[in-house]
């Protein structure tokens, strides 16, 4: 089976691994510092905060700008849950807003169109959360002149996204957004094993967030209720959680990174190769838009299912059947029923609705082979054409 994504680990990755190992730090030790250091060298943010995941660093964002109860966070239905889910976990409501159909990424014709009447309502989100779809950058200067009009906050979902660029910049400096957040996953663009970022330019949403990180602990005297006590001594000043990432995943982040655009080159050209080869079969190939670099984590083709005799779940399961690990992503987070209690239907958001119809991920990884690919477009053809 030719897998959708797959890690790339290599002997230096299993190297530094091992001399964290056999070192006196398994946790809390110096390889998360120096992790985040080349988060912030990479991206040019002024802080990064290593967490153990990309929904803990979506949680901890949120609470760092203060949502809670009566607050709402908007984001696209297109994205995996976590992306809605940080806002319920602050005991705020979620909601959405439909999608551009070339890029796939909110719209931001439509954010405005439904802030235009929220602000007649008095129901203005306070977050706005941004995902970079399949690592193709959203539109983020006319997200920002938004939230300047209206108040609100930008998070980027940028799980798909680190090494990819907008205008030419890194994602991840912040320029646009208050924080931006990384998922290192086995199958995104580099991994920790499990793993995620969280990148700001504001010193408090940082101090913010590492508390949060850590049980809301701090051996800071500065933020203390009174003097310390001694040396050991540590105060709970906040509800935080343990969010904590590990010297041996910090580790295989940071030996990860000296290869990261390597990877994402290496994907660009799969990439291309793909439109190459798809161009004369009924699919839709992905869009790039002009102002970005994709880091390209996913490759999402949409079937013209008008123009062939199949639907699309007989083409995907006849593809897994030929040995190809075709994924889908996503299901609109609205049609999901935890979502759908709350109120949210099908038609909701039809432009969302109609991608997840015809929408098929391939795959797409650094150390995949054009012989692989070709055997993923030879198993396609056959399947749209017979």
């Amino acid at each position: 089976m030719i897998p959708y994504g797959r890690q790339d680990i290599t002997q230096a990755d299993i190297d530094v691994v091992i001399d964290v190992l056999r070192s006196d730090f398994l946790t809390q030790g110096p390889m998360v510092p120096r992790f985040e250091e080349a988060l912030i060298e990479h991206t040019g943010a002024k802080f990064a905060l290593a967490v153990n995941s990309a929904t803990s660093a979506l949680h901890i964002a949120c609470l760092a700008m203060g949502l809670g109860p009566g607050d709402w966070l908007w984001t696209t239905p297109l994205t995996f849950v976590a992306s809605a889910n940080c806002a319920l976990y602050c005991g705020a409501r979620v909601d959405f807003v439909d999608v551009d159909p070339r890029t796939y990424n909110l719209s931001p014709v439509e954010l405005e169109r439904k802030l235009v009447k929220a602000k007649r309502d008095g129901l203005l989100p306070k977050i706005v959360v941004l995902v970079h779809l399949s690592g193709q950058p959203c539109a983020l200067a006319d997200f920002h002149e938004l939230a300047r009009r209206y108040g609100f906050r930008i998070i980027e979902d940028a799980s798909h996204a680190i090494g990819g660029k907008y205008q030419g910049e890194p994602i991840g400096n912040c320029r646009y957004s208050d924080v931006t957040v990384f998922s290192f996953h086995p199958v995104k663009i580099v991994t920790t094993a499990e793993g995620g970022a969280a990148l700001t330019n504001s010193k408090e949403l940082a101090d913010r967030m590492a508390l949060f990180r850590s049980h809301g602990i701090t051996r800071d005297p500065v933020i203390m209720t009174h003097e310390p006590d001694g040396p050991w001594y540590y105060q709970q000043v906040d509800l935080g959680y343990n969010y904590r990432l590990t010297d041996i995943q910090a580790a295989l982040g940071l030996s990860q990174m000296a290869r990261l655009n390597e990877y994402v080159a290496r994907r660009h050209a799969l990439a291309r190769r793909y439109d190459e080869l798809l161009a004369d079969l009924p699919v839709v190939t992905p869009w790039q838009h002009p102002d970005g670099y994709s880091g390209l984590h996913l490759y999402v083709i949409r079937l013209e299912l008008a123009t062939i005799s199949k639907t699309r779940r007989a083409v995907f399961e006849g593809l897994r059947a030929r040995g190809i690990g075709v994924n889908l992503h996503y299901i609109p987070v609205h049609t999901q029923p935890y979502y759908a209690r709350m109120g949210f239907r099908n038609g909701d958001f039809p432009v969302a609705e109609r991608y997840y119809d015809e929408a098929i991920t391939l795959p797409i990884f650094p150390t995949m082979t054009e012989v692989q690919q070709d055997e993923v477009v030879a198993a396609l053809e056959a399947e749209l054409t017979t």
